[in-house]
């Protein structure tokens, strides 16, 4: 009797084991179905997408795809996870007439490289699918069609065409103004009691020297009564050089899904100051701000990127090589001449507050 009821108990043992391996199993494979899923590009993310800005490059969709099944593959995992957690906690709680521990599974193998390995797993796919949305958004190609200059600074943007050169041949154009880049050079500051020159403090530089800026021949500057308007073409490979002439601070384009930080000697500070977008798919009008706190009116430091058509951007440089302003450029073009996503802010800089009258 004995040995036959330990048979039975060892079998009870076994179906207890099966039962409770087949709700884990099908957690893990639906917990990494849903990561694999994660790198997939399905148009449920039209549906559900987290109050993500939708991109309009293709850099931008690659990122939302990825972050948008993450989150969901981190919901489901997270719901089954939660779900086993308080079903374990109401249907298996301690009743007043137990007398016994109950059953014990340490040192189950099975079970315990399940869990070992099932997690691994997941989190290999999610690295994976990381790194190959991550080379996407920082390769470089090594002729953009176009090159804009990005120059930051507390609390606005200049925006300068370096170079432009359109793969069909049907807009090419240097914008580099050598000679202002030029004139920022930084000069001796005389000579010592030994005849030697006097070099600035800074590795031989004046304090404020600025020759790592760029100066191009078009350039768009914000003011505290102008919004800065970038106007770019749609379906061009676009490149942006970042540079700080003072602070830190950040470019970002929410609709790009992509920031990057702006500062001053970027390769003296090892810092990587470009990036590319293979094209921009839509047009129209695209806020974008600085996402690095840099002071005072940071918070209105925006500016606005227009996306045009090909050839509005060429007649829009036409009207800018002929010594149009901006807005002119862009009234040429059947374009609103100022930006329409973001106003502009009276900082009252210099200017004292009111004061009460003494009488």
């Amino acid at each position: 009797m004995t040995r036959g009821g330990t048979n039975v108990t060892r079998r009870g043992q076994g179906v207890a084991h099966r039962r409770l391996l087949r709700p884990l199993t099908a957690v893990s494979v639906l917990g990494l179905l849903a990561v694999t899923l994660s790198g997939c590009s399905v148009d449920w993310t039209d549906i559900v997408g987290f109050g993500w800005p939708k991109g309009i490059t293709p850099e931008a969709e690659a990122n939302y795809q990825l972050w948008i099944g993450m989150v969901i593959a981190s919901v489901v995992i997270g719901g089954l996870v939660w779900g086993m957690i308080f079903w374990t906690m109401i249907f298996h709680r301690k009743k007043a007439t137990d007398t016994e521990l109950p059953r014990q599974f340490g040192y189950n193998m099975p079970l315990e490289l399940g869990l070992t390995v099932l997690p691994f797993l997941a989190v290999a796919v999610i690295f994976y699918f990381t790194v190959v949305v991550q080379e996407k958004m920082l390769h470089h190609e090594p002729d953009p069609e176009v090159v804009v200059d990005v120059t930051a600074f507390q609390w606005n943007w200049k925006f300068g065409y370096q170079k432009i050169d359109f793969h069909d041949h049907t807009l090419s154009y240097d914008g580099v103004d050598q000679v202002r880049k030029e004139a920022m050079t930084s000069k001796p500051e005389g000579v010592d009691a030994h005849g030697e020159e006097l070099v600035g403090p800074v590795q031989g530089l004046n304090t404020e020297d600025r020759t790592y800026l760029n100066f191009d021949k078009i350039e768009t500057v914000g003011t505290t009564g102008e919004i800065p308007v970038l106007v770019l073409p749609s379906g061009k490979r676009i490149e942006f050089v970042l540079n700080s002439a003072d602070v830190i601070h950040a470019f970002w384009v929410p609709e790009f899904l992509f920031k990057r930080d702006v500062i001053a000697w970027p390769e003296r500070n090892n810092q990587v100051n470009t990036f590319q977008v293979a094209e921009i798919t839509k047009e129209g009008a695209f806020v974008g701000h600085c996402a690095e706190m840099c002071g005072t009116y940071h918070a209105m430091m925006n500016f606005e990127v227009r996306v045009v058509s090909p050839n509005d951007f060429k007649a829009y440089m036409d009207q800018r090589i002929a010594g149009k302003t901006n807005a002119e450029a862009l009234e040429a073009i059947k374009q609103e001449p100022l930006a329409t996503t973001t106003f502009p802010f009276e900082s009252r800089r210099g200017l004292l507050a009111p004061q009460a009258s003494n009488k």
